[in-house]
């Protein structure tokens, strides 16, 4: 079992950076493709960005290429998003997800509970 805890959340102006992470613990972490995905109010859960386990294979929501970078530390744990160029449309709580690949949520084991991000026009 794997637990995923995000953190880096906050409100931040159109235009600026922010980086969020996602820590694991539990067995397997290393084994597992990890996912970012965002769910603002009203709105389905939708993929942001995915990572293999090796780092080899990056894949990214055609809305934020170029803006958003997807990065892991097996080391740490732990797995970044850094999302730079941030725009109102961007405010969503943020998941991380673990085991799976894809644009469908349902493709992935495992979910962290979320950080906000909200963005200021």
């Amino acid at each position: 079992q794997v637990q995923l805890v995000e953190s880096g959340g906050a409100l931040v102006q159109a235009g600026d950076s922010l980086r969020l992470s996602c820590a694991a613990s539990g067995r397997g972490f290393r084994r597992y493709a990890m996912g970012w995905f965002r769910q603002a109010p009203g709105k389905e859960r939708e993929f942001v960005a995915a990572i293999s386990w090796s780092s080899s294979s990056t894949d990214y929501a055609d809305s934020v290429k170029g803006r958003f970078t997807i990065s892991r530390n097996n080391a740490k744990n732990t797995m970044y998003l850094q999302m730079n160029s941030l725009q109102p449309e961007a405010a969503a709580v943020y998941f991380c997800a673990a085991g799976g690949w894809g644009v469908a949520p349902s493709g992935y084991q495992h979910w962290g509970q979320g950080t906000q991000v909200t963005v200021s026009s």
